[in-house]
Protein backbone atom coordinates (compact mmCIF):
# COMPACT_ATOMS: atom_id res chain seq x y z
CA UNK A 1 0.00 0.00 0.00
CA UNK A 2 1.50 3.42 -1.02
CA UNK A 3 2.07 5.48 2.21
CA UNK A 4 1.49 9.34 1.79
CA UNK A 5 3.90 11.79 3.43
CA UNK A 6 0.44 13.75 4.42
CA UNK A 7 -0.73 11.85 7.36
CA UNK A 8 2.57 11.94 9.05
CA UNK A 9 1.73 15.93 9.35
CA UNK A 10 -1.92 15.39 9.97
CA UNK A 11 -1.07 13.29 13.11
CA UNK A 12 1.13 15.43 15.23
CA UNK A 13 -1.27 18.90 14.47
CA UNK A 14 -4.40 16.48 15.22
CA UNK A 15 -3.18 15.80 18.65
CA UNK A 16 -1.94 19.61 19.32
CA UNK A 17 -5.34 20.70 18.63
CA UNK A 18 -6.88 18.17 21.00
CA UNK A 19 -4.38 18.93 23.50
CA UNK A 20 -5.01 22.50 23.64
CA UNK A 21 -8.79 22.44 23.73
CA UNK A 22 -8.87 20.07 26.09
CA UNK A 23 -6.90 22.74 28.22
CA UNK A 24 -8.95 25.64 27.22
CA UNK A 25 -11.88 23.27 28.51
CA UNK A 26 -10.13 22.86 31.77
CA UNK A 27 -9.80 26.61 32.14
CA UNK A 28 -13.43 27.45 31.57
CA UNK A 29 -14.50 24.66 33.92
CA UNK A 30 -12.13 25.98 36.65
CA UNK A 31 -13.33 29.57 36.02
CA UNK A 32 -17.21 28.46 35.88
CA UNK A 33 -16.39 26.64 39.28
CA UNK A 34 -15.08 29.44 41.20
CA UNK A 35 -17.81 31.77 40.07
CA UNK A 36 -20.33 28.68 41.42
CA UNK A 37 -17.94 28.62 44.47
CA UNK A 38 -17.69 32.20 44.87
CA UNK A 39 -21.19 33.08 45.04
CA UNK A 40 -22.72 31.04 47.31
CA UNK A 41 -20.19 31.83 49.82
CA UNK A 42 -20.84 35.12 48.98
CA UNK A 43 -24.51 34.56 49.21
CA UNK A 44 -23.91 32.51 52.78
CA UNK A 45 -21.57 35.75 54.01
CA UNK A 46 -24.40 37.74 53.42
CA UNK A 47 -27.35 35.54 55.50
CA UNK A 48 -25.07 35.98 58.75
CA UNK A 49 -24.42 39.45 58.13
CA UNK A 50 -28.09 40.01 58.13
CA UNK A 51 -29.01 37.55 61.09
CA UNK A 52 -26.19 39.58 63.29
CA UNK A 53 -27.66 42.91 62.08
CA UNK A 54 -24.73 43.92 60.01
CA UNK A 55 -26.88 45.35 57.04
CA UNK A 56 -23.63 47.60 55.56
CA UNK A 57 -21.17 44.01 55.35
CA UNK A 58 -24.56 42.26 54.06
CA UNK A 59 -25.13 44.20 51.35
CA UNK A 60 -21.17 44.15 50.20
CA UNK A 61 -21.52 40.33 50.17
CA UNK A 62 -24.63 40.13 48.57
CA UNK A 63 -23.44 42.88 45.86
CA UNK A 64 -20.41 40.71 45.51
CA UNK A 65 -22.37 37.37 44.92
CA UNK A 66 -25.45 38.99 42.28
CA UNK A 67 -21.59 40.06 40.66
CA UNK A 68 -20.80 36.92 41.00
CA UNK A 69 -23.72 35.06 39.06
CA UNK A 70 -25.80 37.63 37.63
CA UNK A 71 -28.43 35.31 36.67
CA UNK A 72 -29.27 34.35 40.78
CA UNK A 73 -32.88 36.06 40.91
CA UNK A 74 -33.41 35.63 44.34
CA UNK A 75 -30.08 37.52 45.30
CA UNK A 76 -31.49 40.59 43.79
CA UNK A 77 -34.32 40.44 45.84
CA UNK A 78 -32.44 39.75 48.81
CA UNK A 79 -30.55 43.24 47.55
CA UNK A 80 -33.37 44.89 46.79
CA UNK A 81 -35.26 44.90 50.07
CA UNK A 82 -32.01 45.18 51.91
CA UNK A 83 -31.72 48.57 50.36
CA UNK A 84 -35.35 49.38 50.82
CA UNK A 85 -34.77 49.00 54.10
CA UNK A 86 -32.25 51.01 54.58
CA UNK A 87 -34.13 53.82 52.56
CA UNK A 88 -31.67 53.98 49.68
CA UNK A 89 -35.41 53.58 47.58
CA UNK A 90 -33.27 54.78 44.39
CA UNK A 91 -30.81 51.66 44.63
CA UNK A 92 -33.79 49.30 45.29
CA UNK A 93 -35.63 51.00 42.30
CA UNK A 94 -32.34 49.77 39.67
CA UNK A 95 -31.89 46.35 41.36
CA UNK A 96 -35.99 45.49 40.50
CA UNK A 97 -35.70 47.32 37.01
CA UNK A 98 -32.53 45.23 36.09
CA UNK A 99 -34.29 42.50 36.65
CA UNK A 100 -37.48 43.32 35.25
CA UNK A 101 -35.56 44.38 32.06
CA UNK A 102 -34.35 40.34 31.55
CA UNK A 103 -36.36 38.84 28.97
CA UNK A 104 -35.57 35.51 30.11
CA UNK A 105 -37.16 36.09 33.54
CA UNK A 106 -40.05 33.75 34.38
CA UNK A 107 -43.56 34.90 34.52
CA UNK A 108 -44.02 34.29 38.83
CA UNK A 109 -40.77 36.53 39.26
CA UNK A 110 -41.60 39.05 36.87
CA UNK A 111 -44.43 39.76 39.18
CA UNK A 112 -42.43 39.33 41.97
CA UNK A 113 -40.21 41.64 40.94
CA UNK A 114 -43.00 44.25 40.08
CA UNK A 115 -44.43 44.16 43.68
CA UNK A 116 -41.33 44.80 44.77
CA UNK A 117 -40.67 47.79 42.40
CA UNK A 118 -44.03 49.28 43.47
CA UNK A 119 -43.09 49.04 47.62
CA UNK A 120 -39.85 50.94 46.48
CA UNK A 121 -42.46 53.71 45.11
CA UNK A 122 -44.34 53.73 47.95
CA UNK A 123 -41.66 54.24 50.26
CA UNK A 124 -40.18 56.89 48.23
CA UNK A 125 -42.93 58.59 47.90
CA UNK A 126 -43.86 58.40 44.56
CA UNK A 127 -47.23 57.45 44.87
CA UNK A 128 -48.22 57.41 40.84
CA UNK A 129 -45.75 55.13 40.35
CA UNK A 130 -46.58 52.44 42.25
CA UNK A 131 -50.23 52.82 41.94
CA UNK A 132 -49.88 52.44 38.57
CA UNK A 133 -47.28 49.35 38.57
CA UNK A 134 -50.25 47.99 41.25
CA UNK A 135 -52.74 48.37 38.83
CA UNK A 136 -51.04 45.79 36.42
CA UNK A 137 -50.96 43.65 39.54
CA UNK A 138 -54.64 43.75 39.98
CA UNK A 139 -55.64 40.85 37.82
CA UNK A 140 -52.30 38.83 38.85
CA UNK A 141 -51.71 36.18 41.71
CA UNK A 142 -50.77 38.93 44.01
CA UNK A 143 -54.31 40.70 43.39
CA UNK A 144 -55.12 41.16 47.09
CA UNK A 145 -51.66 42.48 48.30
CA UNK A 146 -52.04 45.43 45.07
CA UNK A 147 -55.37 45.80 45.83
CA UNK A 148 -54.69 46.41 50.00
CA UNK A 149 -51.72 48.80 48.40
CA UNK A 150 -54.22 50.62 46.33
CA UNK A 151 -56.57 51.54 49.16
CA UNK A 152 -53.29 52.89 51.31
CA UNK A 153 -52.37 55.20 48.21
CA UNK A 154 -56.08 56.44 47.88
CA UNK A 155 -56.13 57.32 51.55
CA UNK A 156 -53.21 59.38 51.44
CA UNK A 157 -54.60 60.80 47.91
CA UNK A 158 -57.87 61.42 49.80
CA UNK A 159 -59.54 60.18 46.43
CA UNK A 160 -62.27 58.20 48.63
CA UNK A 161 -64.44 57.30 46.37
CA UNK A 162 -61.93 54.97 44.49
CA UNK A 163 -60.94 54.25 48.31
CA UNK A 164 -64.33 52.86 48.44
CA UNK A 165 -64.46 50.71 45.58
CA UNK A 166 -60.96 49.53 45.83
CA UNK A 167 -62.29 48.81 50.13
CA UNK A 168 -65.48 46.62 48.38
CA UNK A 169 -63.50 44.92 46.16
CA UNK A 170 -60.85 43.68 49.30
CA UNK A 171 -64.16 42.63 51.61
CA UNK A 172 -65.51 40.61 48.36
CA UNK A 173 -62.28 38.92 47.80
CA UNK A 174 -62.79 37.59 51.65
CA UNK A 175 -60.03 39.71 52.98
CA UNK A 176 -61.61 40.69 55.69
CA UNK A 177 -64.12 43.15 56.88
CA UNK A 178 -64.14 46.57 55.88
CA UNK A 179 -67.23 48.19 56.94
CA UNK A 180 -65.72 50.66 59.64
CA UNK A 181 -63.53 51.90 56.99
CA UNK A 182 -65.66 52.45 54.41
CA UNK A 183 -68.14 53.98 56.63
CA UNK A 184 -64.90 56.70 57.68
CA UNK A 185 -64.72 57.14 53.69
CA UNK A 186 -68.46 58.20 52.88
CA UNK A 187 -67.79 60.86 55.85
CA UNK A 188 -64.50 61.80 54.65
CA UNK A 189 -66.73 61.96 51.16
CA UNK A 190 -68.98 64.45 52.90
CA UNK A 191 -67.34 66.65 54.75
CA UNK A 192 -65.73 67.05 51.07
CA UNK A 193 -68.91 68.34 49.63
CA UNK A 194 -69.91 70.26 52.54
CA UNK A 195 -66.27 72.23 51.90
CA UNK A 196 -68.31 73.09 48.33
CA UNK A 197 -71.35 73.80 49.85
CA UNK A 198 -73.47 70.45 48.79
CA UNK A 199 -74.87 69.92 51.78
CA UNK A 200 -77.35 67.47 50.27
CA UNK A 201 -74.18 65.80 48.65
CA UNK A 202 -72.43 65.21 52.05
CA UNK A 203 -76.05 63.73 53.73
CA UNK A 204 -76.30 61.47 51.03
CA UNK A 205 -72.93 60.37 51.65
CA UNK A 206 -73.54 59.69 55.49
CA UNK A 207 -76.56 58.00 54.58
CA UNK A 208 -74.20 55.40 52.86
CA UNK A 209 -71.60 56.19 55.93
CA UNK A 210 -74.92 54.12 57.71
CA UNK A 211 -75.47 51.73 55.83
CA UNK A 212 -71.94 50.50 55.24
CA UNK A 213 -71.54 50.35 59.42
CA UNK A 214 -75.20 50.75 61.08
CA UNK A 215 -73.51 51.30 64.23
CA UNK A 216 -70.80 54.05 63.23
CA UNK A 217 -70.86 57.47 65.73
CA UNK A 218 -68.96 59.78 63.42
CA UNK A 219 -72.01 60.02 60.65
CA UNK A 220 -74.15 61.00 63.85
CA UNK A 221 -71.94 63.37 65.02
CA UNK A 222 -71.63 64.73 61.92
CA UNK A 223 -75.70 64.75 61.07
CA UNK A 224 -76.07 66.54 64.32
CA UNK A 225 -73.19 69.05 63.51
CA UNK A 226 -75.27 69.92 60.18
CA UNK A 227 -78.22 70.05 62.51
CA UNK A 228 -77.04 72.39 64.49
CA UNK A 229 -75.48 74.74 61.43
CA UNK A 230 -79.41 74.68 60.20
CA UNK A 231 -80.23 75.83 63.40
CA UNK A 232 -82.29 72.40 63.96
CA UNK A 233 -80.88 71.87 67.82
CA UNK A 234 -83.92 69.46 68.50
CA UNK A 235 -82.61 67.20 66.14
CA UNK A 236 -79.08 67.55 66.82
CA UNK A 237 -79.56 66.52 70.70
CA UNK A 238 -81.49 63.48 68.97
CA UNK A 239 -78.50 62.07 66.91
CA UNK A 240 -76.37 63.00 69.92
CA UNK A 241 -78.09 61.13 72.23
CA UNK A 242 -78.89 58.11 69.51
CA UNK A 243 -75.35 58.26 69.80
CA UNK A 244 -75.19 57.51 73.34
CA UNK A 245 -77.92 54.74 73.43
CA UNK A 246 -76.01 53.04 70.20
CA UNK A 247 -72.37 53.32 71.62
CA UNK A 248 -72.72 54.54 75.20
CA UNK A 249 -68.62 54.79 75.44
CA UNK A 250 -68.78 57.50 73.02
CA UNK A 251 -71.17 59.18 75.34
CA UNK A 252 -67.94 61.08 76.30
CA UNK A 253 -66.84 62.21 72.96
CA UNK A 254 -70.46 63.95 72.54
CA UNK A 255 -71.54 64.94 75.98
CA UNK A 256 -70.22 68.73 76.55
CA UNK A 257 -72.47 69.33 73.11
CA UNK A 258 -75.36 67.78 74.54
CA UNK A 259 -75.45 69.90 77.46
CA UNK A 260 -75.22 73.05 75.67
CA UNK A 261 -78.03 72.06 73.30
CA UNK A 262 -79.92 70.94 76.52
CA UNK A 263 -78.87 74.66 77.76
CA UNK A 264 -80.11 76.14 74.18
CA UNK A 265 -83.45 74.54 74.64
CA UNK A 266 -84.29 75.35 78.08
CA UNK A 267 -84.20 72.19 79.18
CA UNK A 268 -81.05 72.09 82.06
CA UNK A 269 -82.72 69.97 84.25
CA UNK A 270 -83.77 67.38 81.78
CA UNK A 271 -80.09 67.29 80.85
CA UNK A 272 -78.86 67.08 83.81
CA UNK A 273 -80.81 64.25 85.30
CA UNK A 274 -80.31 62.50 81.77
CA UNK A 275 -75.94 62.95 81.90
CA UNK A 276 -76.02 61.86 85.51
CA UNK A 277 -77.47 58.61 84.13
CA UNK A 278 -74.88 58.38 81.86
CA UNK A 279 -72.32 59.45 84.10
CA UNK A 280 -73.46 56.32 86.63
CA UNK A 281 -73.53 53.63 83.75
CA UNK A 282 -70.27 54.80 82.09
CA UNK A 283 -68.24 57.53 84.27
CA UNK A 284 -65.89 59.73 82.10
CA UNK A 285 -64.64 63.35 83.04
CA UNK A 286 -66.08 64.84 80.15
CA UNK A 287 -70.04 63.81 81.38
CA UNK A 288 -68.90 64.78 84.58
CA UNK A 289 -68.19 68.26 82.64
CA UNK A 290 -71.32 68.10 81.22
CA UNK A 291 -73.23 67.76 84.29
CA UNK A 292 -71.62 70.32 86.18
CA UNK A 293 -72.06 72.56 83.16
CA UNK A 294 -76.23 71.96 83.62
CA UNK A 295 -75.70 72.49 87.51
CA UNK A 296 -76.36 76.12 88.75
CA UNK A 297 -75.66 75.31 92.05
CA UNK A 298 -71.82 75.45 93.25
CA UNK A 299 -72.01 73.50 96.46
CA UNK A 300 -74.11 70.57 94.33
CA UNK A 301 -71.23 71.12 91.53
CA UNK A 302 -68.53 70.91 94.51
CA UNK A 303 -70.11 67.71 95.84
CA UNK A 304 -70.60 65.98 92.57
CA UNK A 305 -66.78 66.65 91.55
CA UNK A 306 -65.57 65.33 95.07
CA UNK A 307 -67.87 62.39 94.70
CA UNK A 308 -66.66 61.47 91.31
CA UNK A 309 -62.79 61.80 92.21
CA UNK A 310 -63.92 59.29 95.85
CA UNK A 311 -64.76 56.42 93.04
CA UNK A 312 -62.29 57.52 90.37
CA UNK A 313 -59.01 58.64 91.65
CA UNK A 314 -57.40 60.60 89.01
CA UNK A 315 -55.73 63.68 88.30
CA UNK A 316 -58.21 64.79 85.74
CA UNK A 317 -61.22 64.40 88.85
CA UNK A 318 -58.74 65.89 91.56
CA UNK A 319 -58.36 68.77 88.72
CA UNK A 320 -62.19 69.13 89.02
CA UNK A 321 -63.11 69.39 92.60
CA UNK A 322 -59.69 72.02 93.18
CA UNK A 323 -62.19 73.83 90.39
CA UNK A 324 -65.09 74.06 92.02
CA UNK A 325 -63.77 74.61 95.45
CA UNK A 326 -62.76 78.12 94.06
CA UNK A 327 -66.51 79.14 94.01
CA UNK A 328 -68.27 76.96 97.08
CA UNK A 329 -65.53 77.50 99.13
CA UNK A 330 -62.71 81.05 99.62
CA UNK A 331 -59.57 80.96 97.11
CA UNK A 332 -56.57 80.46 99.24
CA UNK A 333 -52.84 80.34 98.27
CA UNK A 334 -52.31 76.75 99.08
CA UNK A 335 -55.28 75.82 97.06
CA UNK A 336 -54.11 77.62 94.16
CA UNK A 337 -50.79 76.48 94.13
CA UNK A 338 -52.36 73.01 94.49
CA UNK A 339 -54.39 73.60 91.54
CA UNK A 340 -51.14 75.08 89.68
CA UNK A 341 -49.37 72.12 90.60
CA UNK A 342 -51.62 69.50 89.13
CA UNK A 343 -52.90 71.39 85.96
CA UNK A 344 -49.30 71.18 85.30
CA UNK A 345 -49.11 67.50 85.70
CA UNK A 346 -51.71 67.24 83.71
CA UNK A 347 -50.17 68.80 80.83
CA UNK A 348 -48.54 65.96 78.94
CA UNK A 349 -51.46 63.17 80.47
CA UNK A 350 -54.88 64.78 78.91
CA UNK A 351 -54.17 63.10 75.56
CA UNK A 352 -56.07 60.47 73.36
CA UNK A 353 -53.18 57.52 72.86
CA UNK A 354 -54.09 54.77 69.95
CA UNK A 355 -54.82 51.63 71.09
CA UNK A 356 -52.62 50.34 67.91
CA UNK A 357 -49.62 52.09 67.82
CA UNK A 358 -49.95 54.21 71.49
CA UNK A 359 -49.70 57.76 69.17
CA UNK A 360 -51.01 60.34 71.73
CA UNK A 361 -53.00 63.31 70.24
CA UNK A 362 -54.14 66.25 71.80
CA UNK A 363 -57.55 66.26 70.01
CA UNK A 364 -59.94 63.07 69.52
CA UNK A 365 -58.89 62.13 65.78
CA UNK A 366 -60.77 59.03 64.21
CA UNK A 367 -57.78 58.50 61.81
CA UNK A 368 -54.19 57.76 63.16
CA UNK A 369 -51.62 60.00 61.70
CA UNK A 370 -49.14 57.37 62.81
CA UNK A 371 -50.46 53.82 62.08
CA UNK A 372 -53.00 55.22 59.46
CA UNK A 373 -55.84 53.21 61.67
CA UNK A 374 -59.31 54.18 61.63
CA UNK A 375 -61.52 54.44 64.97
CA UNK A 376 -58.45 53.52 67.11
CA UNK A 377 -58.37 55.94 70.11
CA UNK A 378 -60.23 55.49 72.49
CA UNK A 379 -63.25 57.93 73.62
CA UNK A 380 -61.64 58.83 76.80
CA UNK A 381 -58.39 60.24 77.45
CA UNK A 382 -54.93 58.51 78.59
CA UNK A 383 -55.34 59.93 82.37
CA UNK A 384 -58.68 58.44 82.56
CA UNK A 385 -57.52 55.20 81.10
CA UNK A 386 -54.42 55.30 84.19
CA UNK A 387 -56.51 55.97 87.26
CA UNK A 388 -54.72 55.92 90.37
CA UNK A 389 -55.89 53.24 92.50
CA UNK A 390 -56.96 54.18 96.18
Amino acid sequence: MEFELWWLLALPITFGLGWLGSRLDLRQWKRESELKRDAPLSYFRGLNFLLTEQQDKAIDAFIEAVTADPNTVDLHFALGNLFRRRGEYERAVRVHQNLLSRNDLPAAERQRAQIALAQDFFKAGLLDRAEAVYTTLAASPYKSEALAALLQIHERTKEWPRAIDIAGQLERLGAGSYGRQIAHYWCELGLQRQQSGDIQGMQEALEQAVQAQPQAVRPWQLRAAIAQQQDNPPQALEHLRHIAQMQPDFTALVALDAARLFLQLGQADAGRAWLLAQLQDYPAIDVLDAVLLLEADASERYHLALSYLQTHKSLLSARRVLDQSSTALSPEPARLALAQAVEGALKTRQRYRCAACGFEARNYTWHCPACQGWETYPPRRTEELQLITP
